[in-house]
């Protein structure tokens, strides 16, 4: 099997620090509110006219789109909102959607909906899975490989997903645990230039990460990725750790050299460093933004409720944004297009859909 070649760019020399919002330290920002955006009560009045709609429609959830789900004053406010996503610290929480009057079909119309405002909503699986279900089905990630640890009550460990955003829509929390945790990946190079400017560069090199078993035609069951790229004057990173390990399991899997297995322990030290590194807390009806290009994020391993209707339950989507950065031509490997609004995801084996229970 041939594998398409990709040219690696490089600066020469790299900076020796980047000045970006994005660039911020955890327990500075764990000071600030300017992140979190509580929605009014006419907004939340849009939102459930909006929903009533798409109710008395009877559409199918893929089938939304923000023509259908309209907000008259509430898209505008999204667009600030993601800006600041996108070109600030990289992040948002938006707070008050009212889960708790709403059935599970309410929340994934009234999510997807929102959805529609900020970007395309993409596969996150090979099933079609538009609307992704994080809760503990008794997986266990470290003895299955086609395991997602999202499937567990396991910690995550840091890391970014195949999407431009990532948005997390809390329904129920967990009985203790299951905090949410960022770390700015920007911050994490200018500490990496810093303490060993000699490994920094490594992590500009492909790093051979586990597909999971979603393998597509003609490709490897793993891809070569970078962990740090550099296109448009732009740092962009993309890091699975638990991937690049177990990616180990391939024999044409290049074993990593000891130059790169440090770079990537550096990597991941500092994303464990509570003096970079933030917490957050989720509240039901809270959404959390996340930009992957320039954040890294985690949860807390976490105890469950016994009773079903408690156990924890977050919804996921995952957004490809119009108007992003543009992404080095390597990231086709892993994510299959770098086209702007339409890359990220997995291809789907079958038609799109959003199911609304976990399985």
């Amino acid at each position: 099997m041939v594998s398409k070649t990709y040219p690696i760019d490089i600066p020469d020399p790299l900076p020796e620090s980047i000045d970006s919002e994005a660039a911020w330290y955890g327990p500075d920002m764990e000071q600030r509110t300017d992140w979190i955006h509580k929605l009014t009560e006419d907004e939340v009045g849009e939102i459930r006219s909006a929903v009533r709609e798409v109710l008395n429609r009877d559409m199918e959830i893929t089938d939304i789109r923000q023509l259908d789900f309209v907000l008259p004053t509430l898209s505008a406010r999204l667009q600030k909102i993601l800006f600041e996503v996108i070109h600030g610290r990289g992040f948002a929480l938006l707070r008050g959607l009212p889960v708790g009057d709403w059935t599970i079909r309410e929340s994934a119309i009234a999510y997807f909906g929102l959805g529609t405002h900020m970007g395309r909503v993409m596969s996150q699986n090979a099933r079609g899975h538009v609307l992704g279900h994080i809760r503990d089905l008794g997986k266990n990630a470290k003895t299955d490989p086609t395991a997602r640890v999202y499937e567990t009550a396991e910690r995550q460990t840091y890391h970014t997903d195949r999407c431009d955003i990532v948005g997390l829509l809390c329904l129920q929390t967990a009985k203790s645990g299951g905090a949410s945790s960022l770390v700015s990946s920007v911050t994490i190079y200018n500490e990496l230039r810093r303490r060993t400017p000699e490994l920094v560069r490594t992590l500009f090199e492909p790093y051979p990460m586990d597909r999971r078993g979603e393998v597509g035609p003609g490709q490897k069951p793993f891809s070569m990725t970078p962990v740090f790229t550099w296109c448009d004057n732009l740092l962009s990173t993309y890091f699975v750790g638990r991937y690049i390990e177990s990616a180990s399991r391939f024999k044409e899997a290049r074993p990593l050299t000891a130059k790169h297995a440090e770079a990537m322990k550096q990597f991941e030290d500092l994303t464990n460093d509570p003096a970079i590194h933030m917490n957050m807390e989720f509240n039901p009806g809270d959404v959390q933004l996340v930009y992957n290009h320039t954040l890294l994020h985690d949860r807390t391993a976490f105890i469950d409720w016994p009773e079903e209707h408690r156990k924890r339950h977050l919804l996921r989507l995952w957004l490809s944004v119009r108007g992003d950065r543009q992404l080095a031509s390597i990231y086709e490997d892993r994510w299959g297009s770098i086209e702007i609004g339409n890359r990220g995801g997995v291809v789907p084996e079958c038609a799109l859909n959003a199911p609304l229970v976990a399985n």
